[in-house]
């Protein structure tokens, strides 16, 4: 089983990263391999809304960069992190971006990431913790993906590189992530072909304003 962790901080060596590695330590212990992808450093435009993904059907946004690499090894992946340190008490711009079209690609071109295990990750200094973590849950949840949770919610502080790893709740809450995600990898796998997964339904899409 392999599981890729997807680091939104621009910053290499910081304590998003040292956060995952806590994560990919843990999971190695169960012979999960995890594979972390920085987001933060890269030069990722928005979503332009122009939908050439759901016309051509291919699994691809129409935006030429490292976007659609990383879709394609989300869909061959058994597990997804999502993790980004906190800016202004949401996702990191860059890593903002880079969700907006990867889960737009998934969704439109047959949920791609359908029932794989998701985790999420924040990193701040202070505060806005929360809230981070909880926009990215709401990709993980959109997507029909089964999510990982903790004993607490996903966040851990550190400011300077290396600071989370004095947060020692944070440490337990990332170990405890891991676990049950691991668990969560193991259980699917294991009665992948025991349990029928439920029929896949097309989205209906309504929007609220009507002539």
């Amino acid at each position: 089983m392999n599981v890729v962790a997807f680091n939104g901080s621009p910053r290499k060596g910081g304590n998003t990263e040292k956060a995952l590695q806590l994560l990919a330590e843990e999971l190695q212990t169960y012979g999960i391999n995890t594979q972390i992808i920085q987001v933060g450093d890269k030069q990722i435009r928005g979503c332009i809304a122009c939908y050439t993904c759901r016309k051509k059907q291919n699994e691809r946004c129409a935006i030429e960069d490292e976007v659609n690499e990383w879709i394609q090894i989300m869909k061959k992946a058994d597990g997804i992190v999502l993790a980004s340190p906190v800016y202004f008490s949401g996702i990191a711009g860059t890593m903002k971006c880079f969700l907006d079209r990867a889960f737009l690609v998934s969704s439109v071109n047959g949920n791609l990431f359908r029932h794989k295990v998701g985790a999420a990750l924040a990193v701040c200094r202070r505060a806005g913790g929360v809230s981070t973590y909880t926009q990215l849950l709401h990709y993980l949840t959109y997507a029909e993906m089964v999510v990982a949770t903790s004993n607490y919610w996903g966040g851990v502080f550190g400011l300077s590189p290396g600071e989370c790893l004095k947060d020692e709740e944070g440490k337990q809450i990332i170990r405890v992530l891991a676990k049950n995600m691991a668990w969560l990898l193991m259980t699917t796998q294991s009665t992948e072909n025991k349990i029928k997964a439920p029929n896949r339904e097309e989205k209906i899409y309504y929007n609220f304003i009507r002539e």
